[in-house]
């Protein structure tokens, strides 16, 4: 009995990773390339791509490009307050209104405006790493008295998922951290989300 058509890509895309065709970081052809090479419909090429991708052998953005995966490198975060030392993808700011759980962290009114700040922390490799989402009220503040985290399950958002190049769904840790200043007043706090199967969270 013949494999099914998406079977038969799935398996071809493996063999050609476990011979060293394609390595870790190297990017696949388009899908409109890899259905003619393997005979097969775009369609097909596009389910099983997006299986593998799924199951974490191949990483990266649908839409525009995906590549061999790495194994994943496993580290700890211990203390969510140090700037990340690698350089950062791309960024994003804005202005929104504050809701219930935003004005209950920084102490404001509910609908107060607020700066926000997205930050795409990549490895040295430049893969995503995690990402830093962060709210401040007025200027923002340089200075703090202390940090204060707490670490919590969460899976990822279809935005996301679509900055770190993951499944939606996928496991994650949520660090809500908020910086405190002298006064005991917050100064601004941010949402990091860090892949689960990535990080490690062990806060002081």
């Amino acid at each position: 009995m013949q494999p099914a058509p998406y079977q038969r890509v799935a398996a071809e895309i493996r063999r050609r990773i476990a011979a060293g065709m394609w390595l870790p970081g190297d990017q696949l052809p388009s899908q409109v390339a890899l259905a003619t090479d393997l005979d097969v419909s775009i369609a097909e090429a596009r389910r099983r791509m997006a299986l593998l991708r799924k199951t974490g052998e191949l990483e990266g953005r649908p839409r525009t490009r995906l590549f061999v995966a790495h194994p994943p490198a496993v580290r700890t975060l211990l203390d969510p307050d140090r700037d990340w030392p690698y350089r950062g993808g791309d960024g994003a700011t804005g202005s929104c209104r504050a809701d219930a759980g935003l004005a209950e962290r920084l102490q404001v009114p509910v609908g107060a405006r607020l700066r926000w700040r997205r930050d795409e922390c990549l490895d040295p490799d430049s893969r995503p790493s995690h990402l830093v989402t962060t709210w401040w009220r007025g200027e923002r503040g340089r200075t703090w008295a202390r940090c204060d985290a707490e670490a919590q399950l969460h899976h990822l958002t279809a935005d996301e998922a679509e900055h770190l190049g993951l499944p939606q769904g996928v496991p994650a840790w949520l660090i809500q951290r908020t910086r405190v200043a002298y006064s005991g007043n917050p100064v601004e706090t941010a949402d990091m989300v860090l892949p689960a199967d990535r990080w490690r969270v062990r806060l002081r």
